[in-house]
Order: structure tokens, then C-alpha cells, then sequence
């Protein structure tokens, strides 16, 4: 960690991306109380203030070591998306250099590159994307989605799909179509230091695994406890890694050990998808190994 901070120029804005569980936190918060820096949170689920545990957000002792921002921010139900996101980043008070950490590559992207300004989709259409989705399933939906868009999307991944699906309902244009009209970026990559984390699978799954023990340890089955009155599926919050397994363990539709296993596969596949999506979106950044990785 001490290499890596002698290439950061105390100066520059920071984004640190990398798959989950790989030390990004650990790494944000070395710079900040060695350099200066305010933390901002580019963690689509970590902005949600039902989840702590579950979403590995920094504890409140992390938070009190350094200026930490868009963490915890966002009640359980509200529809958040990248475009909500760089509005809350460019409305953040003046302040230290950002450190911006995170495994969400589309806020990277949006931030580093510029992002258009969709309108929102209305609520009723929103509800007819999420019916759907449950009663025909995901290919259903990317089979709805014009060849450019699906070409561009991770199919695997049922929010991005629907949200292509319901900027297409909604607007009568792609999603794709939206994008090519991207204005100037908060922050491009020359201003910054940009860094991915690399980290190999056979370093990464025990960590993953012991990292959900913990979580477990600390509560994770608690927050789960306190949502389910309110859960729902479509909801944005409820796409956080390991909530639908311990909900259904939670309603007796499996044992704890099974919700265990299946979050841990859920969360290794997850990181699998953002390591491929680093190599393939994030060539112009500069590659470091994960603290302790080497």
C-alpha cells in the first residue's frame, strides 16, 4: 500500500475501482489520512441506508477518520440511478480532493466520461418493467432491446436490462441513442489518478468467503430481518449481494448454510463480471495489485 502511494499526486482527484472485497475501502481511507481527501462512495448499493453490513460500507470508526460522502444516503425504496448519483456528486459542498471508491463501473464510467440526462421513467412504467420481468423472465426482456443496446449491456445483470427496457418504453428512443448525446465529463481521466485493483480469483474467493462470514458475524442477518416487512424485489436496494438469499432463509425457503453458500457463489460471480468489465472498460487505467494480493 505504501508503493502505491508514492505514484498519487497529492493533488489530483483519486478513483479506485476494483472487484468486491479486494481492499478498495482499506486503500481510500490510507490515502485520505496520509494525503487529505474526502471519500465519495461509487458503490451503487452502498448508497442505501438499510445496508451497511451487508454492502461492507465503511464503519462508523472508518467514517470518523477521515470525510466520507454518498454513503447510506438513500431510503429503502427510491429508485437511485447513475444520472441520481453524478447530481448528488456535483452537488457535494466544496471541500478536500475526492477519493472516489467503488466497484460500480457504469458511475466510473458516467463520472470520468459524461453521462446524458434521461429523463426519469415514470413510476407506472416502471411497474409494468418489473411485471414483466417476473412473468417472462430476463431473456424475454433482452430479446425486447434493440441490437446496439444489447450489444453494450451486461445481459446478465436484470437492472441494467430493465432500465434499457424502460428508457425505450418510456421515451421512445434507446437507451444507446440517449447515450451518444453524453456531455462533458465531472471528472476526466487526465485530471485524476485513475487505479483498478487486480486481483486474481484464487486470491479473491477465500477473502469473498470469509468476508460474508463476518458480515454474518456483525449483523448482515439482522438488516435483512428489519427489511423483509418492506421487501420487494424490483426495488433497487434489494439487488444488494446475499439479501434475497438471507430473505429466503428468512421466510423458511432455505436453511442459513444454504443461504450462506448461495450468497457466496452470487458474490463470486459478481466479482467475476466486474473483473471483466475492468479489462474491457478500464484500459486507459492504471493497474495495481490489491493490498495484499502480491
Amino acid at each position: 500500500m505504501l508503493d502505491t502511494l508514492d505514484i498519487i499526486d497529492p493533488e489530483r482527484p483519486v478513483l479506485i475501482a476494483g472487484p468486491t472485497a479486494s481492499g478498495k475501502s482499506a486503500l481510500a481511507l490510507a490515502i485520505a489520512e496520509q494525503q487529505g481527501g474526502r471519500i465519495v462512495n461509487a458503490d451503487a448499493l452502498q448508497v442505501f441506508g438499510d445496508w451497511r453490513v451487508l454492502t461492507a460500507r465503511p464503519s462508523e470508526e472508518e467514517e470518523a477518520r477521515a470525510p466520507h460522502a454518498l454513503y447510506g444516503h438513500v431510503p429503502w425504496d427510491r429508485a437511485y440511478s447513475v444520472g441520481d448519483w453524478l447530481r448528488d456528486f456535483a452537488a457535494l459542498p466544496p471541500g478536500p480532493r475526492p477519493i472516489v471508491v467503488g466497484g460500480t463501473g457504469l458511475i466510473f464510467r458516467a463520472l470520468a466520461e459524461g453521462l446524458v440526462d434521461i429523463p426519469p421513467t415514470p413510476p407506472e412504467i416502471r411497474a409494468e418493467g418489473a411485471a414483466q420481468l417476473a412473468a417472462r423472465g430476463l431473456p424475454a426482456m433482452v430479446a425486447e432491446l434493440d441490437p446496439d443496446t444489447r450489444a453494450g449491456l451486461d445481459t446478465q445483470n436484470p437492472m441494467r436490462v430493465m432500465r434499457a427496457w424502460e428508457v425505450a418504453r418510456a421515451t421512445g428512443r434507446s437507451i444507446r441513442d440517449w447515450q451518444a448525446e453524453t456531455p462533458p465529463p465531472l471528472l476526466p481521466l487526465s485530471a485524476c489518478t485513475p487505479l483498478v485493483l487486480e486481483a486474481s480469483k484464487d486470491w479473491l474467493s477465500p477473502r469473498i468467503e470469509a468476508r460474508f462470514d463476518l458480515m454474518l458475524e456483525a449483523g448482515a442477518l439482522e438488516e435483512a430481518r428489519a427489511v423483509l416487512p418492506r421487501w420487494d424485489p424490483a426495488l433497487n436496494a434489494a439487488q444488494a449481494i446475499g439479501a434475497p438469499q438471507l430473505i429466503a432463509h428468512l421466510r423458511g425457503e432455505m436453511s442459513l448454510d444454504e443461504a450462506r453458500a448461495a450468497a457466496i457463489t452470487a458474490t463470486r460471480q459478481y466479482a467475476k463480471r466486474q473483473r471483466t468489465w475492468f479489462r474491457a472498460r478500464m484500459r486507459s487505467w492504471r493497474r495495481i495489485s490489491a493490498p495484499g494480493a502480491e
